[in-house]
C-alpha cells in the first residue's frame, strides 16, 4: 500500500485530516503508520474516508439546485449556438471558427454538469429566441452578448453558496472562467471592450469591501473601477433575464 498517496488523497477531500492526526513530520508519520498497522488501517481513517466520500458523492440539495440552474443556462447557450451555426448564411466566414469553438465549449459544459448531477440533472426545456436572432447577425451577436455576460455574472453570484460543496464548486469554476472568455470574444467581434462597465453600478462593493475606500485608488476612474470586476447576479435576477427565452 502506498501510504503517502493514501494520506494525500484523504487530505484533498478532508483538509483537516492532517491536523487531527499530526503526521506532518517524519517522526509523526512513523507513529501514524504504526497506528495504522496496529488498527488494521480502517479504524483510524474510516471517519475521514467517510467524510471524503460524503463530500465527493453527496452534494447538498442547495448545490444540486444551483447546478441544475446552471445546467438550464448551459442548455440555452448550447442550443443557441447550434441553431446559429445551422442558420444558412448567418455567421460570416471570418467568425465561423470562433462561434463554432464557443458552441463546442457550451456542449462540453452541458455534458460536464450532467455528469456531475447524474440522475438528478433536469431535462432540457423548450427555448424561444428574439425575432430575427437567426436571420440577422447583429441580433444574433446582441443575444450572444446578453447570454454570455449574464452567464459570467450568474456563476459568480452562486459561488459563495457552493463553498461547502467542493465537487459542484469545482465544476462551476471550471465553466465560469471559460464563459468569461466567451463574453470577451463576443464583445471583441462587436467592437466593444472585453470587460463590462456597468454605469448603473454606484456602490463599487466587491466581497463586502467598498473599492473606493481602498488605498491608492484616488487616481482610478469610476469606469475603470467598474470594469475591474464583474458584478454578481442573484438567481432571481438571472431568472428574470432568462424568462423571455423559456418556451
Amino acid at each position: 500500500m502506498n501510504l503517502l498517496k493514501l494520506i494525500a488523497d484523504i487530505e484533498q477531500a478532508d483538509p483537516e485530516f492532517g491536523d487531527r492526526y499530526s503526521f506532518h513530520s517524519r517522526r509523526n508519520l512513523l507513529k501514524f503508520s504504526s497506528k495504522l498497522i496496529a488498527a488494521g488501517i480502517p479504524a483510524i481513517v474510516a471517519g475521514s474516508l467517510n467524510k471524503a466520500l460524503a463530500q465527493s458523492t453527496t452534494p447538498s440539495q442547495a448545490a444540486i439546485d444551483i447546478a441544475n440552474y446552471a445546467l438550464t443556462l448551459e442548455y440555452l447557450e448550447d442550443e443557441f449556438y447550434r441553431m446559429g451555426l445551422a442558420a444558412q448564411g448567418l455567421i460570416p466566414t471570418e467568425d465561423q471558427r470562433v462561434i463554432s469553438q464557443i458552441s463546442k465549449h457550451e456542449t462540453a459544459h452541458v455534458n460536464l454538469l450532467k455528469a456531475a448531477l447524474g440522475t438528478l440533472a433536469v431535462a432540457k426545456p423548450t427555448f424561444k429566441y428574439p425575432t430575427g436572432t437567426f436571420t440577422s447577425y447583429p441580433t444574433f451577436l446582441a443575444t450572444a452578448r446578453a447570454l454570455e455576460d449574464t452567464g459570467v455574472q450568474a456563476y459568480k453570484g452562486q459561488a459563495a453558496a457552493l463553498i461547502n460543496d467542493k465537487a459542484i464548486l469545482k465544476v462551476a469554476l471550471q465553466i465560469h472562467s471559460v464563459e468569461a472568455r466567451h463574453a470577451a470574444e463576443i464583445r471583441r467581434i462587436l467592437g466593444l471592450k472585453s470587460w463590462v462597465s456597468d454605469t448603473t453600478q454606484t456602490t463599487f462593493t466587491q466581497g463586502g469591501v467598498n473599492l473606493k475606500t481602498l488605498p491608492n485608488v484616488s487616481g482610478i476612474s469610476d469606469d475603470n473601477l467598474r470594469g475591474a470586476f464583474d458584478e454578481p447576479l442573484t438567481k432571481a435576477q438571472v431568472l428574470a433575464i432568462a424568462a423571455p427565452f423559456l418556451g
